[in-house]
Parts: structure tokens; C-alpha cells; sequence
């Protein structure tokens, strides 16, 4: 069998040409959120253009490309072993904190055991936190602040079984508020770790 050839495809278009004769197979993929980009396919002078999920072309023998709709089983099916070995799809997670510490809410308390559901799937998860703070309290306090938070988040990752290599925490302060407000003025949704799981 000829080259294989999957497009994952965001926004962006590409114009695949193949020159070689043998059975050649192009197919869009949507991204995690849905969305299709465009794939032109063209061999001597002809033109297939594919922009909708699971669009293919197929080109046989040196014949010009061909636009075919696939099904999501034709695709699991025809790239069973290029899917299963794809790495899982980043997520992403927020976590909140009562203010002034590093303690979680309760709220966040019960969804931080979904987060370790989500890790505890995944062979070999690397994990960023990022500590948040909101605008109470002087800049170097909510430095500090934002890297506990962060740090307290990798401790428990840790202490509920993810090597702690695999785990980097990181503190940004005030500077990237999910809610932008004046200085001095609390707000509970920028007290906040993420955390990014790959």
C-alpha cells in the first residue's frame, strides 16, 4: 500500500500534491471542538478539495483525485493502528481557591477528584499547574500566593499517585486574571489553578 496521508486539520488549509503513483489516501479529521479546516488534494493539474469532517480522496493507479464522503467507521476501520497510536487530547481543568490561601473551595474539592479520575486514565500524564490570584493583596504577595497554590495542587497530584516528575507547577500572580478587574478588588474566579493535562 502505497503512503498514508491523515490530515488533522484546525483552521488552516493545505494543498497536498502527490506526484508518485500508488494508493494514496487523504483524509480531514475535525478538531477536538468540531471544527474543519480545508484540504486540497491535487495531482497533475486536477483538484479534489475536502473541507468537511471525514471528507477523503483517494487516488489509485495515477488517477486524478477524487472527493468521497468517509463514515467515522470507514475511518476507525481504514487507520485503526495510526488512531490507537495518537496521544491523547490535552485538558484542561480549574480548580479554585478560598481567598487569601491555598486552600480549595468546596467546590473544587469535589471536582479535583474528577481531575484524578481523568489522570489516572492516561498512561503516562504530564501535568502543568499554573497558580492564579486575584487583585487583593500586593504583587509579591500574590507571586508567592499563585506558586503555593500551584505547588499545594502538585503536592496532592503527587501524594494520590502521579510521579512527581511528570508534574511542573508554576505561579503567575495577578497578571492573568480570568476577570479583569482594578487593583485592590477581590474576585473569587481569578483565585485559581489550572491545570493542563498532556
Amino acid at each position: 500500500m502505497g503512503a498514508l496521508i491523515v490530515a488533522l486539520i484546525g483552521a488552516l488549509m493545505i494543498i497536498a500534491s502527490i506526484e508518485r503513483v500508488g494508493n494514496e489516501l487523504v483524509v480531514v479529521l475535525p478538531s477536538a471542538d468540531g471544527h474543519v479546516g480545508m484540504v486540497v488534494v491535487e495531482r497533475k493539474g486536477e483538484r479534489a478539495v475536502l473541507n468537511q469532517a471525514y471528507a477523503a480522496s483517494r487516488i489509485v493507479d495515477g488517477s486524478p483525485p477524487q472527493a468521497q464522503q468517509l463514515s467515522i467507521a470507514d475511518v476507525r476501520s481504514e487507520f485503526a493502528g495510526a488512531l490507537a497510536a495518537l496521544p491523547e487530547r490535552p485538558k484542561s481543568f480549574l480548580v479554585y481557591f478560598q481567598e487569601g490561601t491555598d486552600e480549595l473551595t468546596a467546590e473544587s474539592s469535589v471536582e479535583f477528584e474528577k481531575i484524578l479520575v481523568e489522570l489516572r486514565e492516561r498512561a503516562a500524564p504530564d501535568v502543568v499547574v499554573i497558580g492564579h490570584t486575584d487583585r487583593l493583596a500586593a504583587d509579591d504577595y500574590n507571586d508567592r500566593l499563585s506558586l503555593q497554590r500551584a505547588q499545594r495542587v502538585g503536592q496532592e497530584l503527587t501524594r494520590l499517585g502521579i510521579p512527581p516528575g511528570r508534574i511542573q507547577a508554576a505561579g503567575r500572580g495577578e497578571r492573568e486574571p480570568l476577570i479583569p478587574t482594578a487593583d485592590g478588588v477581590a474576585e473569587p474566579r481569578n483565585r485559581r489553578v489550572e491545570i493542563n493535562v498532556r
